[in-house]
């Protein structure tokens, strides 16, 4: 569960195409992807639309919430810059789900498992280790949202993945890698939302290029 702030969403939006043109470029999203079956072309418009996809956040419902202390709120100029892009808090949190963090990688991830037949066990421990692994590292900062270590998820996927299925290691280290900590970090901490008075919350939020995303595109390079 993060809180999707852009500083500013423009900006924001310039860095994440130049990021992706330099890693197209160099070729290591295209290996990612090629690991999983998808032609460069194909590649490209996935991340495209996860990356302007990330910009929208479909509105569930809104749940009553609790201001944090202020001595456990984030530094006053971190505040002052998320002040500028969030909504005024007024007791309530909206749920929000994000399209290109959530509803693009659960959609695919259901495609390479139907692309790739696996055992079902095989799925469901994986997913079920990388979600335990994102919810114990996984920390709620008042204020803001969910926040966790980057590269853990990725490297318990694809370590999980070689070990239960080597041979579709990069399928599974996808799938493990998104819905894990999608699980993990966003819908099992929804509880923690009530106590962070944060006044909009989105499951998968704050951008493609944030732990969903890098979970699933390292987790297969490291598969």
């Amino acid at each position: 569960m993060r809180s999707p702030y852009f500083l500013p969403q423009l900006l924001l939006l310039i860095l994440a195409v130049g990021l992706l043109a330099a890693l197209v470029q160099l070729g290591i999203l295209t290996i990612a992807f090629g690991k999983l079956g998808l032609s460069p072309g194909s590649a490209v418009l996935l991340l495209l639309a996860s990356l302007f996809g990330s910009a929208i956040n479909l509105p569930l419902f809104s749940i009553r919430s609790e201001a944090p202390p202020a001595d456990a709120l984030p530094p006053p100029l971190l505040r002052g810059l998320l002040r500028q892009t969030l909504p005024q808090y007024r007791g309530r949190t909206l749920i929000a789900v994000n399209a290109g963090g959530c509803l693009i990688p659960v959609w695919f991830s259901v495609y390479l498992l139907t692309r790739h037949p696996l055992p079902l066990w095989q799925p469901l421990l994986s997913v079920a280790a990388v979600a335990a692994v994102s919810h114990r590292l996984s920390r709620p900062i008042p204020g803001i949202g969910i926040s966790m270590p980057v590269f853990v998820a990725p490297v318990c996927a694809a370590l999980v993945a070689i070990l239960v299925n080597p041979a579709q290691s990069a399928p599974l280290a996808y799938v493990s890698g998104t819905l894990g900590v999608l699980i993990g970090a966003d819908l099992l901490r929804l509880h923690d939302i009530r106590r962070m008075g944060a006044p909009l919350a989105s499951i998968g939020g704050a951008g493609t290029f944030d732990g969903i995303f890098v979970a699933g595109i390292v987790a297969v390079l490291l598969a």
